[in-house]
C-alpha cells in the first residue's frame, strides 16, 4: 500500500505536466495578436487598367498621421488642377512614396490584370520604409511579404489609396502629355489612351503605334485589317511582277 506521502506527489506532478500546455496556449495568443500590432500602413492604387496604350502605372503612398493633407479624393472625381496641386503636395509630406508601372510589352505578355499586380507589387518594394500593412483599392491583390488588405472603392475611403491613386493618374497623364509630342497624330494629350472616338478614328487612319497594346480588341482588329492588306498588297506586286513566258509561235 502506497505511503500517505506517494500518493500525495501525483497531484504535484501533474499540476506540473499541465502548467506548459497553459504557456503554450498563451504564446500562440501572442502570435496571433502579433497580426495587429500597429505599425506603417501603405495605400496603394493603380491608373491605366483601361487605356489601348501605354504602361499600367501604381503608386504606394504611407502617410504623415501627424501631418494629415486635406482634399485627398479619388482622382477620378478631381479636376486635373486639383490632382496636380495634391501631387505636389502629397510628395512633400508623405512619410514616402513609390510609383512603378508594368510596360506595354509586359501587359501584352502577361494580360493587364497581372500586369497592373506587378507594378502594384513594384511600387510597395520600392517604398523607403517597409510598411506592416498594406491597402489596396480593389478586389485583387499583388504578392507581398507583408499582410495585405483589399478594398473596394478603398480610393473614396482610405486617405492612403486616395494619394496612391493621385500619384498614380499624375504621373501616367503627364506620360501622356509627353509622348503626344513624338506621336502627334494620336491625339494622347486629349484622350490619355482611352479608346475615345478621337483615339478610335486615329487608328483606323494611322495603324497602331508602338505605345499600343496588341492584345487589346480595338488594337488587335486594326493589326488584324492593316495585315490583310499587307498581304493583298504583297500579292498584287507579286503578280504585277509576274512575265508571261513567251510560246514557240512568238519565237518563230
Amino acid at each position: 500500500m502506497p505511503s500517505p506521502a506517494s500518493s500525495k506527489s501525483k497531484p504535484r506532478l501533474a499540476a506540473k505536466v499541465a502548467k506548459p500546455r497553459r504557456v503554450a496556449q498563451a504564446s500562440m495568443q501572442q502570435v496571433a495578436l502579433q497580426w495587429h500590432a500597429q505599425g506603417l500602413v501603405a495605400g496603394v492604387d493603380e491608373a491605366g487598367r483601361g487605356p489601348l496604350a501605354g504602361p499600367v502605372m501604381a503608386a504606394a503612398v504611407i502617410l504623415d498621421d501627424q501631418n494629415p493633407i486635406t482634399g485627398l479624393a479619388d482622382s477620378k472625381r478631381l479636376t486635373a488642377q486639383s490632382r496636380d496641386r495634391l501631387y505636389d503636395v502629397i510628395r512633400a509630406n508623405a512619410l514616402c512614396f513609390a510609383v512603378a508601372q508594368a510596360s506595354v510589352e509586359e501587359i501584352d505578355q502577361l494580360n493587364i490584370l497581372q500586369a497592373t499586380l506587378l507594378a502594384m507589387r513594384r511600387a510597395v518594394l520600392g517604398l523607403r520604409l517597409p510598411p506592416k500593412l498594406v491597402l489596396v483599392d480593389g478586389n485583387r491583390l499583388p504578392v507581398l511579404p507583408m499582410r495585405c488588405e483589399a478594398i473596394v472603392k478603398g480610393d473614396a475611403l482610405v486617405a492612403a489609396i486616395s494619394a496612391a491613386s493621385i500619384l498614380a493618374k499624375v504621373t501616367r497623364d503627364r506620360w501622356c502629355d509627353e509622348v503626344a509630342l513624338h506621336y502627334p497624330a494620336y491625339g494622347f494629350a486629349q484622350h490619355k489612351g482611352y479608346g475615345t472616338a478621337q483615339h478610335l478614328a486615329a487608328l483606323q487612319a494611322h495603324g497602331a503605334s508602338p505605345l499600343h497594346r496588341t492584345t487589346f480588341a480595338p488594337v488587335r482588329e486594326v493589326l488584324a485589317v492593316g495585315a490583310g492588306r499587307a498581304e493583298v498588297r504583297v500579292a498584287q506586286r507579286s503578280t504585277a511582277g509576274q512575265v508571261e513566258p513567251l510560246g514557240m509561235d512568238a519565237l518563230l
